[in-house]
């Protein structure tokens, strides 16, 4: 993860894919599928680092203001997320289980999911059948994320959890990387009402790259046809584009083969779905690198909505300025926790 600050070859690819996509901006998940602290920082840590050896090319931002004046520079931002909320795990009280997110706020990261497939203290992921919904202690975990300004994710969630999470929270929430059950009945795409309570709140949905989610050829013309269906039903200013892997390098398989052999290993929690499913993991990934669905071919996706008839402010809002209304109605400057000893 931070082989591009060392190596020439890798800065120089990591450069030219940046400026192949034409973002200036990217949510980068800087913590990895856990409650646990101490792993989430880890790679955090490391995408921290990134971008401190990487000053000409990459900078962190935690306000809309601070992405504006970056792409008036000619800079790439980093906006980083966590795929879960870090939690003590002590489950004694609501005040010791959620102290980390104020660290966490101070860090820079702003935006966090509430589950991430499976159940958690604050709700059931997407691939509980039970659908339970959110917790007492999830409601909790919201009030403070609203304090602190941190932007709940909920592409990973349940359906009940998803829309109690949007009712719940004061401020808009985000389907970050998503796809429309109504195309394709996967358990990580939302149904109507889902997205509806999402979007009556403020908050947007984005629809992803991964083929196995987007259904039909699982290609361009599958993500624009998502795109298509989102705005008929709920408007170009409820839409935008949450691709998942954003770029895999030409080096990767020379590193992996570098790497020392591993054993099998067992499938880890957070990637179990349910019995039959389509999504076959680490697998998942392979047809997004044949069919290059990654963030370099975003233009591509601009091209797309042009073809399909999308007007000039309309394209504007599904390409960026939604997400950034969204993230400037909830993100502030880091907030004094009422808890801190």
């Amino acid at each position: 993860m931070t082989g591009w600050a060392t190596r020439d070859c890798l800065r120089d690819e990591y450069r030219a894919a940046w400026e192949a996509s034409g973002v200036t901006c990217m949510f980068l998940n800087a913590g990895e599928e856990s409650n646990n602290p101490l792993v989430l920082i880890k790679r955090l840590a490391r995408y921290l680092a990134l971008t401190d050896a990487m000053p000409e090319i990459l900078e962190r931002a935690v306000t809309v203001e601070g992405i504006r004046q970056a792409h008036a520079r000619g800079k790439r931002v980093l906006c980083l997320s966590t795929n879960g909320v870090p939690l003590t795990g002590n489950t004694e009280t609501a005040r010791d289980e959620l102290r980390f997110l104020q660290v966490f706020a101070d860090l820079g990261v702003r935006m966090m999911h509430l589950t991430y497939n499976r159940r958690n203290l604050l709700g059931d992921g997407c691939a509980e059948p039970a659908n339970a919904g959110l917790s007492d202690f999830g409601r909790e975990a919201i009030l403070e994320m609203n304090r602190l300004g941190l932007l709940i994710d909920v592409a990973h969630s349940g359906w009940r959890t998803s829309i109690e999470a949007a009712q719940a929270s004061t401020r808009p929430v985000v389907v970050s990387h998503s796809a429309l059950w109504e195309l394709q009945s996967h358990v990580r795409c939302k149904p109507d009402d889902v997205i509806r309570a999402v979007v009556d709140g403020g908050g947007t949905m984005g629809i992803t790259n991964v083929p196995a989610f987007l259904g039909g050829g699982g290609d361009l013309l599958a993500l624009l046809d998502h795109i298509d269906c989102a705005v008929r039903k709920f408007g170009h200013k409820a839409v935008t584009i949450g691709i998942d892997s954003a770029y895999i390098s030409r080096w990767a398989d020379e590193a992996s083969r570098a790497l020392d052999p591993r054993p099998p290993e067992r499938p880890r929690w957070e990637n179990f779905w349910p019995p039959g499913d389509a999504l076959s993991l680490p697998e998942w990934n392979l047809p997004l690198q044949k069919q290059s669905m990654t963030s370099t071919n975003w233009p591509l996706i601009t091209v797309g909505l042009v073809q399909r008839g999308h007007s000039d402010e309309a394209i504007r809002h599904i390409i960026g300025e939604n997400m950034l209304r969204v993230a400037g109605q909830v993100w502030n400057p880091p907030a004094a926790s009422p808890w801190r000893e």
